[in-house]
């Protein structure tokens, strides 16, 4: 029987001393170029999860400065990464509020009242922020972010038949919410 030798396998993480290392500056630079050209769209994300200006600018700081904490790691496929930080940390925000106290919400009217576009629109918006939080979630990105099931899936980390599903109920539960939802949706001249 030959003698058996251990051979390091082709595709086995490089070693300790074989791995890149990367300076502040390098890591700063990339960093930076990223939050400059993708900072704009992870704040969208971050006003349709957190529902306010101020809040959303709170999240994405915090989401950013855990990326960057890992960058070496995922500079990559840093978008991503990020937006699953900033749904992770939203919903433990909702948590955290629910475990607090229960906040009343009141109800909404029936039809808006006559008005222009935007009266409609913060209906839309309550009724956004009536939603569970995955349902809400699972909006933002499909409708907001125009992403795919498959993709919207891999980021919340479920099946795409249970994004499909949280997406047709929560476009269910906004049309009974907001039923001038369906006026909204028609008019040509209203952009998202």
């Amino acid at each position: 029987m030959p003698p058996i030798v251990a051979r390091r396998a082709k595709f086995s993480p490089p070693r300790a001393s074989e791995r890149r290392r990367w300076t502040v500056a390098e890591v700063d630079r990339e960093f930076t170029a990223f939050v400059n050209e993708r900072g704009a769209v992870l704040l969208r994300v971050a006003y349709a999860l957190a529902g306010n200006q101020h809040a959303a600018e709170d999240l994405l700081q915090n989401a950013l400065a855990k990326a960057y904490a890992r960058w070496p790691r995922i500079r990559g496929d840093a978008e991503p990464y990020v937006k699953r930080i900033l749904y992770h940390d939203q919903v433990s925000g909702w948590r955290r509020r629910a475990r607090r106290a229960e906040v009343p919400v009141p109800e909404l009217p029936e039809r808006p009242a006559a008005g222009d576009d935007s009266d409609l629109r913060l209906l839309l918006r309550d009724a956004l922020r009536a939603l569970p939080p995955r349902q809400r979630a699972v909006l933002t990105l499909r409708y907001l972010e125009d992403l795919s099931v498959e993709r919207t899936a891999a980021l919340l980390g479920c099946r795409p038949g249970t994004v499909a599903s949280q997406s047709a109920k929560a476009l269910a539960r906004l049309r009974h919410l907001v039923p001038a939802l369906d006026e909204l949706t028609d008019r040509s001249e209203v952009t998202r």
